[in-house]
This record gives C-alpha cells, sequence and structure tokens, in this order.
C-alpha cells in the first residue's frame, strides 16, 4: 500500500473512532419538581414518631402509606414507604423533599424542599401554600408548628423548565366541606385559582390530579358514606375539569379515577389479591378493617397484596403505579417524536446508498446513450442516546434499492430510484416497538466536466407507521398502548466538488461542498381505546436544513479494483427543541405540549467502500457508512451495477 492511501486510510479510521466515541448524558428536561396537595402527596413534612430523633430517619418523616417491613411495625427501623410522588421524582432524576418538616435538617439531614403538599390539607390550605405569606404550615397537632411562605410569595418568576405537581380535594370531601354542586365550584376554583397564579409566574408545564374516587374506599365502607362521598368526589372532578378547561393553558388533567378503576377490574395482573374485596379491607387497621389474611395482625401480612394501607390512603404498591402512571405520560414524547428521526435514518441511508454509486463511478460513466443500472441490498441501526427528553433505543433496518441512470452528454447523467425499507425501532426502559415501512422515490442528476462535478436529487417518500405499540411499567406489571399512522417526507439534496488529482496517478481526491433539506410530515394519530393510559398525538413535522463541507477520495487498487472514501462535517440549522402536543384519550378537551426530541446541531459523516469489476460492464460495490454525534445511524450496503 502506498504511502498516500495509507494516510488516507488512517484518517477515515480516525474520524471513524472518534464519531463512535460515547457522549456525555444529558439531563432530563425538568429542572425540577414542584408539589402541592395533601396527604397522597406529602413526603415527609409530620415527625415519624416510630423513628429516633436523633439520625435515625435519613428517608424523611411521617407519610400516609404503610411501611416498609418486614415487621410494618414503629419500632424504629422501618421507615414509611414512598409516596407516588417521590417515586416519580426520582423516575426524573430530581428529588421531593419536604418543603416545612417539623424535623430540622439538623436531625434529618434534609434541608427544605420543594414539596408543599401537607396531610389534611384542604384546597383553600393548597392555595395559600402557593399564594400567600406564611401560606405552608405545618401543625403536628401537640404545639409544634412551622410555617413557611407560599412558594410564590419567595419565587415570584418560576423557573420555567420546572415540573408543577397540583392535587387536592379529597380532605374537602371528608370533611363534608364539598356536599353540592356550589361547594365542589368552590373548592374546584381554589385549585384552578393555584394553577392560574403558577402559570402567571411563568410555569410552563403543570400536572393536575383529579380526584379519586373518594367513597370507595375502607373508610367509605367503614363510614356508611360511601355513596355520598362518592357523589361529592364526582361533583369537584367534574368542576375542576370545566374550570381547568375554561383556564387553558399547558396543563396535564389527569385521570387516577379511571387507573384505579382499571386496576381494580384486574387485581391480579398488578399483584394484589383477587379474592378480597379490596375497597372494604385495608392494611394497618386504622379507620377501617384489617384484612385477616395480609393485613397487619393477619396471618401473612403483605401490603403489596392489598390497595389501601389505612382507611383512604393506598399502600405503596399503588403508590408506584401512579407514579409509573405520570411518568408514561411524561416520558410518551420522548417516544413518539423519535418517529420522524425513523423517518430521516430511512432517507439517509437512501440517499448515502446512492452516494456511493455515484462515487465508485466517478470519472467513470457509461457510455452516451448508454444506460447503468443496480440493485442494492442495505442494513443500518440508528442509535438514540438518552438525554433531555430523548429514551435510549436502537432502530434497525433491511432495505432495498433500485436505480438506473442514462448517459444524455458528455456532461451530464440523469437518473431514478427507487428505495424500500423497513424499520424497527425498540426504544425505553419496557422496550417499545415502533415499526416502520418506507417508500422513497429519488430522481437525480449529475454534471461532471473536467475536474468539476456536482450532484443533485429529489426525493420523494410515503411513511407507514403500520404498529406503534408503546410499553411502560404499571407497578409490578406492563401496559401497552398501540395506534398506528402513516405520512410522508420530501427532500433535496446538492453537492459540488472538485478533482484535485492528475488523471495518470490512480487518485481522485475531491473536496466539496453540500446542501441538503429534508421535510418530514408524521400524522396525527390515537393510540386505541378509551384507557386511562391511551394518549392521542397532533402532526409532528421534522425540518432539516443543512450544510455541510468534505472530502472524497478514490484509489484504483487495480485495473478491477477500486476503494472509496469519504468524511465530512455538516451543520444543521433546523436544531431548536421539538414540542409534541399529546392528551389522553380518557380526558376529553385536554391537551398539552410536552418536550421530544432535539435535533444534533451537526453531524459528521464517514464512509468506506470498494467496488470490483467481475465482467467489463459489471460492477459488485460495498460501503459501510457512519453518520452522527450522540445519536449515531450506521449503515451497510452490497450492491450490483450493469450497463445495457
Amino acid at each position: 500500500m502506498s504511502p498516500t492511501l495509507k494516510t488516507l486510510t488512517a484518517a477515515v479510521l480516525l474520524a471513524v473512532l472518534l464519531a463512535v466515541l460515547p457522549a456525555a448524558t444529558q439531563a432530563m428536561p425538568y429542572s425540577q419538581l414542584v408539589i402541592f396537595g395533601d396527604s397522597l402527596s406529602d413526603s415527609g413534612q409530620f415527625p415519624d414518631l416510630g423513628s429516633p430523633l436523633l439520625g435515625g430517619n435519613p428517608t424523611g418523616g411521617l407519610r400516609f402509606t404503610n411501611r416498609t417491613g418486614p415487621s410494618y411495625l414503629s419500632n424504629n427501623t422501618e421507615y414509611f414507604d414512598a409516596v407516588a410522588t417521590q417515586r416519580l421524582a426520582s423516575l426524573l432524576g430530581l428529588q421531593a423533599l419536604p418543603s416545612t418538616p417539623i424535623l430540622p435538617q439538623i436531625l434529618t439531614g434534609n434541608a427544605d424542599g420543594t414539596n408543599y403538599a401537607v396531610g389534611g390539607y384542604r384546597t383553600d390550605q393548597i392555595l395559600n401554600s402557593i399564594t400567600a405569606v406564611n401560606g405552608s404550615v405545618v401543625d403536628a397537632g401537640g404545639g409544634t408548628i412551622r410555617t413557611r411562605n407560599g412558594y410564590l410569595v419567595d419565587v415570584p418568576r418560576v423557573d420555567p423548565d420546572a415540573l408543577f405537581y397540583v392535587n387536592g380535594g379529597g380532605n374537602d370531601v371528608l370533611q363534608f366541606v364539598v356536599t353540592d354542586q356550589a361547594s365542589a365550584a368552590a373548592a374546584a376554583a381554589d385549585l384552578v385559582a393555584g394553577v392560574a397564579a403558577l402559570q402567571q409566574a411563568g410555569a410552563r408545564t403543570i400536572i393536575v390530579s383529579d380526584l379519586p374516587d373518594v367513597g370507595l374506599t375502607p373508610a367509605g365502607f367503614a363510614s356508611g358514606f360511601r355513596d355520598a362521598w362518592s357523589s361529592a368526589a364526582g361533583l369537584l372532578n367534574a368542576e375542576l375539569g370545566s374550570q381547568l378547561a375554561a383556564l387553558g393553558g399547558n396543563v396535564i388533567r389527569l385521570n387516577f379515577r379511571g387507573l384505579l378503576a382499571e386496576v381494580q377490574g384486574d387485581l391480579a395482573t398488578y399483584g394484589f389479591d383477587p379474592l378480597v374485596s379490596q375497597t372494604d379491607v385495608c392494611f394497618s387497621g386504622s379507620g377501617c378493617l384489617a384484612d385477616p389474611t395480609w393485613g397487619l395482625g393477619g396471618l401473612t401480612p403483605n401490603p403489596a397484596r392489598l390497595m389501601f394501607n389505612d382507611g383512604v390512603h393506598p399502600t405503596a404498591a399503588v403508590q408506584q403505579i401512579s407514579a409509573d402512571y405520570i411518568y408514561s405520560i411524561l416520558g410518551a414524547p420522548w417516544e413518539v417524536s423519535l418517529l420522524p428521526e425513523m423517518a430521516m435514518a430511512s432517507l439517509n441511508g437512501h440517499q448515502q446508498q446512492l452516494r456511493s454509486e455515484w462515487q465508485a463511478d466517478r470519472g467513470a460513466w457509461q457510455a452516451v446513450g448508454q444506460w447503468r443500472s443496480f440493485v442494492a441490498a442495505s442494513g443500518q441501526r440508528q442509535q438514540f442516546e438518552r438525554g433531555e427528553a430523548v429514551a435510549s433505543g436502537d432502530s434497525d433496518g433491511l432495505g432495498v434499492n433500485l436505480g438506473s441512470s442514462y448517459r444524455l452528454s458528455e456532461q451530464w447523467r440523469l437518473g431514478l430510484a427507487l428505495g424500500l425499507q423497513q424499520q424497527t425501532l425498540e426504544v425505553g426502559e419496557a422496550d417499545s416497538e415502533y415499526d416502520l415501512r418506507s417508500y422513497l422515490l429519488s430522481a437525480f442528476a449529475q454534471y461532471q466536466q473536467g475536474r468539476l462535478w456536482a450532484d443533485a436529487s429529489f426525493s420523494l417518500g410515503h411513511l407507514d407507521y403500520s404498529d406503534l405499540n408503546r410499553q411502560f411499567a404499571l407497578g409490578i406489571a406492563q401496559r401497552s398502548e398501540k395506534g398506528d399512522s402513516d405520512g410522508q417526507l420530501w427532500a433535496l439534496s446538492g453537492r459540488l466538488g472538485y478533482d484535485l488529482a492528475n488523471a495518470d496517478t490512480g487518485w481522485r481526491v475531491s473536496p466539496f461542498i453540500s446542501a441538503d433539506y429534508a421535510k418530514v410530515e408524521v400524522d396525527a394519530y390515537r393510540e386505541d381505546g378509551s384507557s386511562s393510559t391511551a394518549l392521542n398525538y397532533d402532526d409532528q413535522q421534522r425540518d432539516s436544513t443543512r450544510l455541510g463541507l468534505g472530502l472524497q477520495a478514490n484509489y484504483q487498487l487495480s485495473a478491477a479494483t477500486q476503494v472509496f472514501a469519504e468524511i465530512a462535517r455538516e451543520l444543521e440549522f433546523e436544531d431548536d427543541s421539538r414540542d409534541l402536543r399529546l392528551g389522553l384519550n380518557a380526558v376529553a378537551g385536554n391537551s398539552f405540549e410536552l418536550q421530544g426530541h432535539t435535533p444534533a446541531s451537526g453531524q459528521t459523516l464517514a464512509g468506506l467502500g470498494i467496488s470490483h469489476a467481475l465482467a467489463e460492464e459489471l460492477q459488485l460495490r460495498a460501503a459501510y457508512h457512519l453518520r452522527g454525534t450522540d445519536d449515531r445511524q450506521h449503515g451497510l450496503n452490497l450492491s450490483l451495477s450493469w450497463d445495457w
């Protein structure tokens, strides 16, 4: 091998190695989680009297769920398990420490946090914890009180990247504050006023929980108020929904009532005992009847087999289901916004295969008035690194390209190419699977005059997303939501280069500039059914405008064999993060925008190939291509071309 060829090969290999080095993991799209609510969200404002006062409870104080076990007793070693908001924070890589814990930091090691939810709060108190001076009050009942300003008093302009969570209303029902339409409207108005205040302070993403059916609880059964509480909760939910719809803004309206009904309808799948009347008994026996088998003091105590820890508060198993439910909504656009990226990968693979054919033909077109055709099989893998609003995953594709060119004159060659490709994307912690069939048609024109050359193409494509299967955890179970969609794309691509090498050296070395534009559109679609987790998605559009600078090189190893390589760097001008509008099928009139995939601002391209003449007018070619930075696309193709 000549010294020049060795240098070229080393440069290409170095570029490939640099391009595939792992990138640093980015943060989640949310800077913090700020919570307002009642006992369902309280992460430990009250002291845990079962824990030692000095150095005893690194996880916080009293929480309204079961202890961790194995004995589930207040024995200074088994703390209260995490509630849903803490679990959600953990999934997001954030914290949900209590805002005003009675036990000071010197005892717990935990500073005042961003969880303003306090057990026992009514909706008016929740509003105060958002807006009022000294509005957050924690009273242990024995005269020990801590107060803190409402969140917006201390933070009048909020971080727009913060995620806010609001729940409430249960205590209004249990304390008979909500009994009719008027009182339900007043309680809902308090929560909506808090949401409005957050919006006015700059909050962009606010989650608002509906109120689960308070009557369908062990306390509702034991007290005899089941029907009254259920009716009141329904009235409050209806008012909350209508008032939030009138308010507008980017509010995620949850459907916990529907979720818990689905769990109760399929208890065994989620680990709960289907032979137990789950809404009548509890684990701890506090304010309700303890189950004789799974309850504390029963034959085999196990809160994971029951839905309720006490009269109204869920066990840790339900807390996990609740956290997973919210996370599945927040995480959906991290996966679904990759659908246009699948199409871009299909287009890039199709275009790169054409460019390999063109580069192998450089300076060796068929005779004027003749045709040259090719058939190529290709395989590719697209790798998505987990980062800001992106789930990690891999997309594998197999395809075939067919094409022909006609030499119009000494300087011009025209042609058409058809590409067919099947891709499967597996992404996310639960291995969601999204399938795409791409049908691509490209028309191209090439020019060469002496050392100057130019290539240009126009591509159209139909996208068939035939099987979109989003999967996610719900506690110990896994749920799947399915749908399908279509899409289309079109693209323009051009390159202009100049050959620096002399004809008798066996080399062709060409610096080039490139310009590319592509538009991918994915149609709106709905996941099947109206379950609490099924989502609908708005249209997506992915634009790409790129300029590049690169170098191509061909070397004739023998009369029958040549190697070719290229390396380039492209700058992407359409690199803003893309938001995806979506909504829950079961929550009519509510939609919201969440951040999706952010295209890379630049990409490295590298390729290496070989062409061998099997006969005078028959060529066999193989090539490898790499494209990307954090997200990378690898491609292999094998082609056969012939003149006729």
